[in-house]
């Protein structure tokens, strides 16, 4: 057998991979498998039982109705444990699950000990009850979770998915959105800037160099940045926010671009603090403001904008209005306009871990952001809205270096958040942006910032040239940080 060498990286810019953590995973699916098998099986269980197998056409699809959904579950469970993996390249050590964490619970501690792996799920749920403790810094040990858990699905994996993550998906009502955005945005400014940082931006910022480790504020700025300067942004513009946060793009534009600016959030709290960081740079509060009101609801006829952004809101607005929220956007903005969509997403090429990852982040994380797609899906509802693709750029790296920042910022700020939100909390999180900082940087998760225009014949592309430069901006005059 022939083993290809994997290239590491080195600089300071990222948290760089062990060896360990470059492992490959499973992603082997098939769905002519699938299909077969739910064809198959209730056509063998009819005739193998008795009295049953006597019946007809009609046995055999409430035999279907009945097994599809049992053997559906039993597929995807058992690819997840048995699927072969992405390549071979690198092999784990194999050590006892005891050198990277400590199980207190007698229960899950007789059953995964020594090489006995302990399935992901399970293992972080017991961790936030604090019923096991890594054996170290926790990003560290989930470099080699490979070596010592299992990607598989569980039941507890399945119940989620359906009874609250596809219900969530057909429904996402408008009382479901202000419910879980200001559960998790309202809960305190103090609990976001423990790890954000004075900026209080919670996107993913931008690495420009690989040569030192930019701090997380120069990250931000970069990022502030490059999205006005795509903008292309001017003193007679008219910029909407969507999904603005804490207000701090809002007040960036308003503050080095001298434009108007309205942004809207549905989180009560960001739309103080940003109402007052506005105020606090010295910008005219009857230029540039925050809204605390549902995207459905953003004011202004066809038209109204000359420049649109959305950074990393789009996930919450959730499958089933993805095409009106985009529609919506089109109407807004002005047939002259910009519109820069920056999104997170999930690579189409999938493992097992990257699913396990995502359900993770929608139950504890982002409940209700269902939306997280590939490039491909998001490409597609864009350009069905009516949008032309002027220019993409893929940030998951730059999220990863980003994020890794925040883990260290929460790390840092562990005794203020015990104090303040307790043991679980922090749990979750440093569990949390552990994870992030790896699946970011290993590609299961990414980010796209897109800038578009709408596609008709008299749009002026060619006044876009100027800036048609990726990530790589040089802004047109002095910029000034936010305070």
């Amino acid at each position: 057998m022939t083993y290809y060498a994997v290239r590491k990286t080195d600089t300071p810019a990222i948290k760089n991979a062990p060896l360990e953590g470059l492992y490959e995973g499973n992603g082997y699916f098939s769905n002519l498998q699938l299909a077969g098998a739910v064809i198959v099986v209730p056509w063998v269980v009819k005739r193998m039982l008795p009295i049953v197998n006597r019946g007809g056409w009609k046995t055999y699809i409430f035999m279907l109705l009945l097994l599809g959904g049992p053997v559906t579950v039993s597929y995807w469970h058992l690819m997840s444990r048995f699927g072969p993996r992405k390549n071979e390249k690198i092999q784990l050590p194999g050590r006892a699950i005891e050198e990277y964490i400590t199980i207190h619970d007698p229960e899950l501690k007789a059953k995964y000990h020594g090489k006995e792996k302990i399935p992901m799920q399970v293992f972080h749920d017991a961790y936030f009850d604090s019923k096991i403790d890594f054996n170290g810094d926790v990003l560290d040990i989930m470099e080699q979770r490979h070596d010592w858990s299992k990607m598989i699905f569980t039941w507890e994996l399945f119940k989620y998915v359906l009874f609250t993550f596809i219900p969530e998906v057909i429904q996402h009502t408008e009382q479901q959105d202000s419910e879980q955005v200001r559960d998790h945005y309202d809960r305190g400014d103090d609990f976001y800037g423990w790890f954000l940082g004075p900026r209080m931006i919670y996107t993913s910022g931008v690495v420009t160099d690989l040569t030192r480790e930019e701090t997380l504020e120069e990250l931000q700025d970069n990022k502030l940045t490059i999205v006005c300067e795509k903008l292309d942004l001017k003193p007679e513009d008219h910029l909407l926010d969507i999904g603005c946060g804490w207000g701090t793009l809002s007040a960036f534009a308003a503050k080095n671009y001298g434009c108007k600016v309205t942004g809207v959030t549905l989180a009560e709290k960001q739309t103080a603090f940003g109402n007052a960081r506005i105020a606090a740079n010295g910008c005219d509060p009857t230029r540039a403001k925050i809204l605390c009101t549902d995207a459905r609801y953003i004011p202004g006829g066809r038209g109204a904008y000359t420049k649109i952004v959305s950074l990393e809101m789009a996930e919450h607005v959730g499958v089933r209005r993805y095409q009106a929220f985009l529609r919506q956007v089109y109407d807004l903005l002005d047939d002259d306009g910009i519109f820069v969509f920056q999104v997170a997403g999930l690579r189409p090429h999938w493992q097992y871990e990257d699913l396990i990852w995502g359900l993770f982040m929608n139950k504890y994380i982002f409940p209700g952001a269902d939306a997280s797609a590939s490039l491909g899906w998001v490409i597609g509802h864009l350009e069905a809205a009516g949008f032309e693709v002027k220019n993409i750029d893929v940030l998951g790296v730059h999220y990863s270096a980003t994020i890794y920042r925040w883990y260290k910022n929460w790390v840092s700020n562990k005794e203020k958040v015990l104090e303040a939100y307790g043991e679980r909390w922090y749990r979750i999180w440093v569990f949390f942006l552990a994870y992030s900082v790896i699946i970011a940087r290993n590609g299961g998760s990414s980010v796209f910032q897109i800038t578009l225009h709408k596609n008709l014949n008299a749009y002026p592309r060619i006044l876009g040239v100027p800036n048609h430069m990726s990530i790589h901006v040089k802004p047109s005059h002095e910029i000034l940080p936010v305070d």
